[in-house]
């Protein structure tokens, strides 16, 4: 069986990689001149570095299973991680238990609740009956509205804009809380883990192999069209730049295309399926990446709950991997999450650079503008979906109406939020659905 595969990220190239293991052949396709999709890397001072941040969590058992698998579980460090929240101009550390008692922002009894709230989502395993609440229903209801209102609900503005936070279903907090915890022991600090040689090099390794099995990976290849006719697939349309487009049959197509996207490939859905696809708004992240001669802060991952700073994040990989790993200098992401129409998505670098530089005092009083050595800008347009209350009845299957297509992508992970691991791990179960379908 021949089967043609959309995009080169986690999720393509895990369903590949298991068609391939399989004994079928996976053909992919990725429109980018690089591999990984969100996790992708590019070169920093002679390292790769990811142009998202991106690290594992110890519960995060596909991807580390695959990384085994393909030969780099060397490469695996799993490191204490430092996160903290920035309020009202000062850093507070927030991974303990002791960090919420001493986090005096909160009336002592508000910290308590708040404590007792996050146990109670850690400790509730069936997420269902959440589904007929959104997040900002839930907390205030739940934590309280000084809860909501220091802590919660400025990042959950900060994450899905002014426009959308109000809509974030129940079941992605609850997915948050639970993916973080599973990364600590006790009352200890969380361990994250990061592959050394970077995320780029596990893509490359894992493309690496699918073609040793006998695959193919195209990169700058697009896919223009995938042809159904009467109903059933007969194959997809290839361009390439500066080529003459090509066609080629596919027993089966799995697309891993953002769901708005996919309608452009197969523009005759049934109108169920198609509303299911369009019913889903995404968020673009937006990127600023400094390269520093000093440190910023002693934090990892800084949330920032102070919606007059125009980021959200501030993750300081060079207190994760060690600055000697980037020759020394310190290495700051500034991350936001923002819908087309916000006038930061229209900035360029240089613009964006220049908004955000005077908060950077907030987090270090000590900074200037003259630490600053370089820097970098990515964006991505369908980072973020925005899940809402009761989804589960509304999500697309990996199925699709058409016989032989089907789609992978990060709305199908519900309710779990978006990751290399879940895409791994959904690469793998569609690949398996094509499988099933072909015998049966």
């Amino acid at each position: 069986m021949k089967v043609g595969i959309i995009g080169a990220g986690a999720a393509g190239l895990a369903a590949a990689y298991e068609l391939e293991k399989n004994g079928h052949q996976a053909m992919v396709y990725e429109r980018a001149p690089f591999l990984g999709g969100q996790a992708s890397t590019f070169d920093v001072g002679g390292t790769r570095l990811e142009r998202g941040y991106h690290h594992l969590f110890t519960s995060d058992t596909d991807i580390v299973g695959l990384i085994n698998e393909i030969g780099l579980g060397h490469q695996m460090r799993w490191i204490p991680s430092k996160v903290g929240i920035l309020y009202d101009g000062k850093l507070y550390d927030f991974v303990t238990p002791m960090d919420l008692l001493r986090f005096s922002p909160l009336p002592l009894l508000d910290r308590f609740r708040m404590g007792l709230v996050t146990l109670q989502i850690q400790r509730d395993k069936d997420w269902r009956p959440l589904e007929k609440y959104t997040a900002v229903e839930w907390i205030r209801e739940h934590a309280g509205k000084r809860v909501y209102d220091v802590v919660w609900g400025p990042l959950l503005r900060g994450k899905f804009g002014e426009e959308h936070y109000q809509e974030v279903g129940m079941p992605w907090f609850w997915g948050k809380i639970h993916t973080r915890f599973a990364s600590r022991k006790g009352l200890r600090n969380e361990l994250l883990g990061y592959p050394i040689c970077s995320f780029g090099e596990v893509f490359d390794v894992l493309a690496g192999k699918v073609r040793e099995l006998g695959g193919e990976v195209y990169l700058s290849t697009g896919v223009k069209r995938i042809i159904v006719e009467n109903g059933r697939l007969m194959g997809m349309e290839m361009e390439t730049v500066g080529q003459p487009n090509t066609i080629r049959r596919f027993d089966a197509v799995i697309a891993t295309t953002p769901s708005y996207m996919f309608p452009k490939l197969v523009p005759l859905l049934p109108p169920d399926y198609l509303e299911r696809l369009i019913g889903v708004t995404y968020m673009a992240a937006v990127l600023v990446i400094l390269v520093l001669k000093r440190p910023l802060s002693h934090i990892y991952w800084l949330n920032v709950a102070d919606r007059s700073i125009p980021f959200v994040g501030v993750i300081e990989q060079t207190n994760l991997i060690p600055p000697s790993h980037y020759g020394g200098k310190h290495i700051v992401y500034l991350s936001n999450y923002l819908t087309a129409g916000h006038p930061l998505y229209r900035m360029s670098q240089e613009e964006l650079l220049a908004e955000y530089i005077p908060h950077l005092k907030k987090i270090n009083a000590q900074f200037d503008e003259s630490w600053i050595e370089t820097s970098y800008y990515h964006k991505v347009e369908a980072a973020q979906p925005i899940i809402g209350r009761r989804y589960l009845e509304r999500m697309p299957g990996h199925r699709t109406p058409i016989k032989g297509v089907y789609l992978a992508n990060t709305t199908q992970v519900y309710p779990e939020d978006r990751g290399t691991n879940y895409s791994v791990r959904m690469g793998k179960q569609v690949a398996r659905l094509v499988l099933e379908d072909a015998e049966g």
